[in-house]
């Protein structure tokens, strides 16, 4: 038994050094601070992201464009495009040394533009010259741990932003919408930590044509729209820049959520079937998405952490070693045990 033991933790720890210890991913609203744009079904793609995309399905579409402006960096390293999924459809454009992260095969294939770029593929990849780039295939069969962080990132940011979505929706509202005539003004009253909470529905958006919004100081101003289906088609007095930066657009009821003007504010809509037609300046999330429209940067920059029983604001999450060693350990003994069982005469 002594010498089962001893295989046995030998054979855990060779496993457990398999698997990183404290995998570093992102959630909540770190999330909505990280990408420009996070699709936690598929996506499907004719248009481009100036900063970071993630995508937890598939990627889809014709020839799209990824990371086109300069996000500010990140100190987890995280590239211009990351898919859980394949990649299909026309060739895709990653530029400004964006590099890419994918989970499946890259069946379209990439162009690879601007500063050298490093492209880690689970499975394969075709149509795509590598030059000066780095590009690596094959990676979930020759490393353990690369499908394995990659899914828990993509389950963790589905969870993690479902969460949010009805944290913010719960809160208490501070500040009114007052319309007058076609133009809705959002009077921002922010509390002492700088937060002005709305509470509307998708029909009071529906009696307006044109959105103002008045800070007033606010760090971040919480739009919180109820209603199963969702129509964006306000425009936007004085514009959209500097919403995104500091005003989310939360849609916790949505499933269907349909965008057709400029729109300014991140949008925050997890549970929505999303179609885009113009451009979205600041962050945005939904279930999956039918891009023909851009999105900007202009990402959510505001300071603000939400009540949670959790991993409050969404800071990076590490795997507990104790969890990762005691499930390998585990998971080899039961193996073992049944290996060593007396077969039946």
């Amino acid at each position: 038994m002594n010498r089962f033991l001893l295989s046995a933790g030998v054979a855990a720890a060779a496993l457990f050094a398999a698997v990183p210890a404290s995998a570093q991913s992102v959630a909540g609203l770190d999330a909505l601070r990280t990408w420009n744009l996070v699709v936690l079904g598929d996506l499907t793609s004719s248009s481009e992201v100036e900063g970071r995309t993630f995508v937890g399905g598939n990627l889809n579409g014709n020839s799209s464009n990824y990371q086109i402006g300069t996000p500010k960096p990140n100190a987890l390293g995280i590239p211009g495009l990351t898919v859980v999924g394949d990649v299909n459809g026309s060739t895709k454009n990653l530029n400004n040394g964006s590099g890419a992260v994918i989970g499946g095969n890259v069946n379209s294939g990439f162009n690879l533009n601007g500063a050298a770029q490093t492209v880690k593929v689970g499975g394969t990849i075709a149509n795509t010259n590598v030059n000066q780039n780095t590009v690596q295939s094959g990676l979930a069969t020759s490393d353990p741990a690369f499908s394995v962080n990659l899914k828990q990132q993509g389950s963790l940011l589905s969870s993690s932003l479902t969460d949010l979505s009805k944290t913010l929706g719960g809160l208490d509202g501070n500040s009114n919408l007052a319309i007058a005539g076609n133009r809705g003004t959002f009077n921002a009253v922010p509390n002492a930590d700088g937060v002005a909470v709305f509470n509307i529905s998708a029909a009071d958006l529906d009696k307006i044509g044109e959105i103002q919004f008045n800070l007033n100081g606010a760090d971040t101003a919480i739009v919180n729209v109820s209603g199963a289906n969702v129509t964006l088609n306000d425009n936007f007095f004085g514009g959209t820049q500097g919403l995104g930066e500091h005003v989310v657009w939360n849609f916790p009821d949505a499933k269907t959520l349909n965008a057709t003007t400029a729109w300014g504010g991140s949008v925050l809509a997890p549970n929505a079937a999303a179609t885009t037609g113009n451009y979205i300046q600041g962050s945005a999330v939904f279930g999956s998405l039918v891009q023909n429209g851009e999105f900007h940067l202009g990402t959510y920059t505001g300071t603000y952490n939400p009540p949670s029983t959790g991993n409050p604001g969404g800071g990076p999450s590490p795997i507990p070693e104790e969890a990762i060693g005691l499930f390998a350990l585990g998971t080899l003994a039961i193996w073992m045990m049944r290996r060593r069982r007396p077969q039946a005469a």
